[in-house]
């Protein structure tokens, strides 16, 4: 078929939340659309749709996710607008978007991975092993919760929701001693004066699909679709596919403690899996490796098998 390139008088409508962040991956989303077929600017629409998860209205900023809603709240109003035809795709952080899309809609293009690490935030230190006794650390992530109290019972973590800029005000203002950004987020807002120190995976494993930009479309909107496959990273889009399978299968939310990573050397691709009590008095963890061609079986196997050595009522929160 014949590709309908967007123009000025006919601008692609690309919607975002209005973070810094979200505007940056929206902005690279147009400049890789425009390179790829040599357009302007012009021919793209940035449009900016405020979400409950943004509402501070609404809700109350320091308040635990898992206590508010899921991870809905960072897309459904996007989600919303596409379906309705005002905007034309959807950018997201990977990482926030629920495993199943709404009918209608399809999340299959992802831009080329950024950095997969947390990064360490202190003006005073330089890791977890650093933290004295007692110390405060600030995360909104149950993720970061749990990891940090299975390996450090005795900090004291406190809830540290808002933007990048918004945490960091908070470090800043004393709230908390140290706390932990995506190195992608970092990477992506040129934020190099932050004092960040990046996590190994092996010591910290990230969020399911951290760094990867993931764009959704209408599913039966075939113009688009390629307009997209001619941005899409395939090596980004085979690993998050098995990280999210992992998740889907472990019915993973905002609500429970997983982490997983997926990585990719010549044709061979190797799963790193954890889930983790919310309290962080356990976790269990496993790996597999083989063909890429594999990798969503690999994402559901090593999900069985960690549920099925967790046992009930693993993710229970106390």
């Amino acid at each position: 078929m014949t590709v309908r390139l967007p123009s000025p008088a006919a601008p692609l409508k690309i919607g975002t939340r209005g973070s810094p962040l979200a505007l940056a991956q929206a902005y690279e989303t147009r400049q890789r659309l425009g390179t790829a077929f040599d357009l302007p600017e012009e021919s793209f629409e940035i449009v900016v749709i405020k979400v409950t998860g943004d509402n501070r209205s609404m809700i109350d900023a320091d308040r635990p996710l898992k206590e508010i809603g899921n991870k809905g709240l960072f897309t459904r109003e996007i989600e919303e607008d596409l379906l309705a035809g005002k905007i034309d795709i959807a950018v997201h952080s990977t990482k926030d978007m629920p495993t199943v899309q709404p009918d209608g809609l399809v999340l299959d293009t992802f831009l080329p991975r950024e950095d997969v690490r947390d990064a360490f935030i202190s003006h005073s230190l330089t890791s977890i092993a650093d933290l004295p006794k007692g110390a405060t650390v600030g995360t909104s992530s149950l993720r970061r919760r749990a990891q940090l109290l299975v390996k450090r019972p005795d900090l004291n973590v406190v809830e540290f929701r808002g933007n990048v800029q918004t945490r960091l005000q908070k470090l800043a203002d004393g709230v908390a001693d140290c706390t932990f950004l995506a190195h992608a987020g970092l990477n992506r807002l040129d934020m190099s004066d932050v004092p960040a120190t990046p996590i190994e995976p092996t010591d910290m494993l990230p969020a399911i699909a951290q760094g990867a930009i993931g764009i959704e479309r209408r599913s039966n909107d075939t113009n688009t679709a390629e307009l997209l496959a001619s941005i899409h990273d395939t090596p980004t889009g085979q690993r998050v596919m098995t990280e999210r399978q992992f998740l889907f299968t472990l019915d993973g939310s905002c609500e429970t403690p997983i982490a997983g990573l997926a990585t990719i050397e010549d044709d061979t691709l190797t799963l790193m899996g954890e889930v983790l009590r919310p309290d962080g008095s356990d976790a269990r963890s496993g790996t597999r490796q083989g063909p890429v061609s594999d990798g969503a079986a690999m994402g559901t196997d090593l999900a069985q098998e960690l549920l099925k050595t967790a046992g009930k009522g693993f993710f229970d929160w106390h």
